[in-house]
Formats: structure tokens, C-alpha cells, sequence
């Protein structure tokens, strides 16, 4: 278990974390969102014991990290692929930390299998492409069998079978029983793979619930119901509480009412229906809408054409 309580990091007049408190369970997925600057990787670090904290704690299974008399089997992390030595091979690297934490040789073989790197184990480290050097960053955080995984951007290089791979990795660790705590930019596989998400802006906490909770929260409940009974239908509608707003071409966009209370509506009016479809938030326009004045870099919308 993560348990991070009133954590502070401010660098001369900038404070990147803010006090910000949260809990990550083990059993379940936890993901950890939120734009550039946000202050996720700062959290991380202090988590890990790597950056000290202004004020506040971070506890990793009661302790925090560099109370643990044996850190890589409590808690492993991916926080840089690329801090390994470039000249050691990636069985080295492994046997050298396993080696310095007490953790059996056959331990190196185990997760160079579990992360497909078997055949390239003798391979030097500054040679490989970034999703094996994602995937050697993975087998360090596993050496240890730890109770606790925390992976930074863990799909950062790698192709889809790659992707599908972490995603099935966070799920069974998550189902073992162990702590799983993984950020990532793509909300598609945050909703994949998490069973709660902790949303972060300009430092501070946005969201701290399961994901279905948090789309669920920026739903507008909109249905849409296509009928060539427009004119009849809508005025019932609104008479029922709801709003509705009609294109003219049969598709009416109705707000207040849910699906079944709109079929019933539809029924009592004797109108036909072709389609009757809730309209779905996905958790990419709950984070958008959550961090809207939380971005440190903005953008401006491309114009169509601007391109041609």
C-alpha cells in the first residue's frame, strides 16, 4: 500500500506538489493523471525516496522507502528506462541488483522470461530501442517479487502486443494481491487497465475514485432518439422535465430523462422509435474536462485546411 499524506515539493518560489494526500490499495489498479507539469513524476520521486520532500509523507507498505532494509522486494519501480548502464548487458544489470539485495540468481532468468527479453539478455543496454529498454525497466521493477510496483509511463515505446502485455501485467499483479500504481498520458488504456485513477493538476488533486465514478461524473446524460415522430415526441418530452433539442432531420437530443423513461414517454404518445441511444462519456473527456484550467502548456486549436 501507497499512503501519501499532506506531500509538499516547492523548488525556491514554484510549488510543484501542493499537500496532496491519497491512498493507493492493493487489489486493484491505481492510475496517476494528469498534464505535463503537473507534478506526477515529482510524486513519484519523493514516493521513491529519490527527491525529499518540503513537508508531508509518502509510506510505501507502512515505511517509507529508505526505512525498508530490503526496498527492491518491497517496492519496485520504473521511473527512467534508461537509467541502466549502457555497456552492461541486461543479464548483468539484473544479477547485479539481485546480487546487492539478496535475491536468488534464478530470479534474473524468471523475469527476463516474463518481460520477453530472454534472447537479447546478452545484449548491451545502450543498444537497445526504447520498448526494450522498457521492458528491461519492468524485469528490474519485478526482480524483487515486490508487493508494491510503481511504473511511470510503462507503454512509452512499445508496439501493441507490448501494450496488451503491461496492460495483463498491471491486471495479474493487481489480482495477486499486490499494490499496482502506473501513470500514463493515453486515457484509452488508463480506462483499460485501471480500477481507480487519481487525477493531478498544477500539483494539487482533481479526482481520487474508480474510474467508473469519475466518467460517470462527467456524463451529461444525454440521450439521443431518432424518430419520424419528432413533432409529437418532443413537446411530450419537455412536458416530462426533460430537454430536448431537435436538428429538424428527426434527431432529438434529450437531456433530464433516461432511456427508459423517454421509451415510456414514446409508448404514451404512440410514436415510433428508430434509435434510443444513452450517449456515453469515455474517461479521456472526464480528464479533459477535470484539467481544463490545470494545463501548463495550452495549445491552439488547428485550424481545418491551415494544413493544405
Amino acid at each position: 500500500m501507497i499512503v501519501v499524506q499532506g506531500l509538499t515539493k516547492r523548488y525556491g518560489p514554484r510549488t510543484a506538489v501542493d499537500g496532496i494526500s491519497f491512498t493507493v490499495r492493493p487489489g486493484q489498479v491505481t492510475g496517476f493523471v494528469g498534464p505535463n507539469g503537473a507534478g506526477k513524476s515529482t510524486t513519484m520521486r519523493m514516493i521513491m525516496g529519490l527527491d525529499r520532500p518540503t513537508s508531508g509523507t509518502a509510506k510505501v507498505n507502512g515505511r517509507a522507502y529508505a526505512q525498508h532494509t530490503s526496498p527492491l522486494t518491497q517496492v519496485g519501480a520504473l521511473l527512467e528506462a534508461k537509467a541502466i548502464h549502457p555497456g552492461r548487458t541486461a543479464r548483468d544489470h539484473l544479477r547485479a541488483l539481485a546480487a546487492t539485495h539478496h535475491v536468488p540468481a534464478r530470479r534474473v532468468d524468471e523475469v527476463l522470461e516474463m518481460t520477453g527479453l530472454t534472447s537479447v539478455a546478452r545484449k548491451r543496454a545502450g543498444r537497445f530501442s526504447l520498448g526494450m529498454g522498457q521492458r528491461l525497466g519492468i524485469a528490474t521493477a519485478l526482480l524483487g517479487d515486490p508487493r508494491t510496483v510503481i511504473l511511470d509511463e510503462p507503454v512509452n515505446g512499445l508496439d501493441p502486443e507490448g501494450v496488451l502485455w503491461v496492460r495483463n501485467l498491471a491486471r495479474h499483479l493487481a489480482g495477486e494481491g499486490r499494490t499496482v500504481f502506473l501513470s500514463s498520458h493515453l486515457m484509452s488504456e488508463v480506462a483499460l487497465t485501471a480500477d481507480h485513477v487519481v487525477v493531478i493538476g498544477a500539483g494539487r488533486i482533481l479526482a481520487d475514485a474508480p474510474v467508473a465514478d469519475v466518467v460517470a461524473g462527467a456524463s451529461r446524460g444525454l440521450v439521443e432518439v431518432r424518430t419520424p415522430d419528432a413533432v409529437r415526441l418532443a413537446p411530450a418530452l419537455v412536458a416530462a422535465g426533460a430537454q430536448v433539442s431537435d436538428d429538424g432531420t428527426g434527431l432529438l437530443a434529450v437531456t433530464g430523462l433516461d432511456a427508459p423513461a423517454i421509451g415510456a414517454v414514446a409508448a404514451r404518445e404512440r410514436a415510433v422509435l428508430h434509435a434510443l441511444t444513452p450517449q456515453v462519456s469515455t474517461l479521456e473527456e472526464a480528464y479533459l474536462a477535470l484539467t481544463a484550467d490545470a494545463v501548463e502548456y495550452r495549445t491552439t486549436p488547428v485550424l481545418e485546411g491551415a494544413a493544405r
